[in-house]
């Protein structure tokens, strides 16, 4: 199953919010506190991850355009700052079960990306 994510603020560094799609359903979560873009792009790779568990999704793959956030979370960049502890929280979420395969895609396909930029339309 595709599972896409998506995190942002406004302005950078501010009000961070997520959106997560799964199964053509759209959660978005705001009013998450004050960070950077990197912060709330951290949080919605791990809330993915949750909907994923709570929906009971099997072979799940997570889908974002962070390349940073991906990168670190794959181990191919290294984690600095709030990213390790974000690290630390994913790998604590993804327990036993190990972690999902998490893969870049472009901002103009990421659907959460969509369902945030549509918050903000107008």
């Amino acid at each position: 199953m595709k599972i896409y994510f998506d995190g942002g603020c406004r302005p950078n560094p501010g009000a961070m919010e997520l959106a997560v799609v799964a199964g053509g359903q759209a959660h978005v979560l705001r009013a998450l506190g004050h960070g950077t873009s990197m912060d709330a792009e951290w949080l919605a790779l791990i809330h993915a991850l949750r909907v994923a568990q709570s929906i009971g999704a099997a072979d799940v793959v997570l889908l974002g355009d962070s390349v940073a956030v991906i990168g670190q979370a794959n181990g191919t960049v290294k984690c600095r700052g709030a990213a390790v502890a974000h690290l630390a929280a994913l790998r604590t979420l993804a327990g036993a079960a190990g972690m999902p395969r998490i893969r870049y895609i472009k901002r103009s396909q990421n659907l959460a990306g969509i369902a945030l930029a549509r918050l903000h339309a107008g």
